[in-house]
């Protein structure tokens, strides 16, 4: 049994969230790198400049890439082989969460209770999520998430009557309806399968896949593709002046459902859909 002590974890979590926030991961920024290759409108590929030289300015000048920097999602594997010591899990978290934001000088935006609307100051609660995996480390991966594109997702419980071009047509709706809200180029998730909560945090975890892995599942990994091309045919282009890339790329996650249902959830991601990732 290892034993790892709650200031760990609070470290690693308040570093976290001031690199997620301050650095795009490399796999991303080099994603759109090529997508401003791609683009074949003028005005588009100088919105592209602009982005690209605000992930160089924040870098340079130690800034966060935006003024949003979201709420704190926190994924735990913990390994079953760890003791972890000093208090509990989620109390560490949110020490870490609060260290972070109020240290690192990155905008609180969480209110304690959803109609109160009282500002928390220091960024927590955290949404924390926790697998127990096998072994003696903990992964912890920090996914700031704004809400200018939090608030454009949705979920809608499908039939298992729904063919694969119902669910292209509802995340590429879903993506038209969002317009330019999101802050494209964007990022799309999009979970398949569960029941109602487990669909969303599927959708969540597409999220934070690398920009350059594919599903595994050649089903799937084909679905990504033709999602991607149709949302690119929308027009609506980099912060909506239009163009021929809306979205960066699109990933799937799918898990197990019930023989009545097919649910399909859609987490829109901007352009800095940022992460970050330690183990312990």
């Amino acid at each position: 049994m290892r034993e790892i002590t709650t200031q760990e974890i609070t470290e690693a979590v308040a570093k976290l969230c001031i690199q997620a926030n301050k650095i795009l991961p490399e796999n991303l920024e080099q994603k759109i790198k090529d997508c401003a290759k791609q683009e074949k409108s003028p005005v588009a590929r100088a919105v592209f400049d602009d982005l690209l030289a605000n992930l160089d300015a924040a870098r340079e000048e130690d800034f966060p890439i935006c003024q949003d920097t979201g709420m704190a999602v926190v994924f735990i594997e913990l390994g079953q082989d760890v003791h972890i010591t000093g208090g509990t899990l989620r109390d560490a978290v949110n020490a870490g969460v609060a260290k972070g934001y109020t240290e690192g000088y990155l905008r609180c935006s969480i209110v304690g209770d959803p109609l109160e609307r009282v500002n928390t100051q220091n960024n927590t609660p955290a949404v924390l999520h926790t697998e127990l995996v096998q072994g003696d480390q903990i992964r912890i991966t920090v996914c700031p998430k704004g809400f200018g594109s939090e608030n454009m997702s949705q979920l809608k419980m499908m039939t298992p009557a729904a063919s694969q071009e119902d669910i292209i047509d509802y995340v590429t709706d879903c993506i038209a309806k969002a317009g330019s809200n999101p802050c494209p180029p964007i990022v799309v998730g999009v979970g398949i399968g569960g029941n109602f909560e487990e669909c969303a945090l599927l959708a969540k975890k597409a999220l934070c896949r690398d920009a350059g892995q594919r599903n595994p599942k050649p089903i799937y990994a084909d679905l990504e593709q033709k999602m991607l091309d149709r949302i690119n045919q929308s027009g609506i282009g980099a912060q909506g002046f239009g163009g021929t890339v809306t979205a960066l790329y699109v990933n799937i996650e799918q898990g197990a459902t019930h023989i009545a249902g097919l649910p399909v959830a859609v987490n829109v991601g901007c352009h800095v859909t940022r992460h970050a990732e330690m183990i312990l």
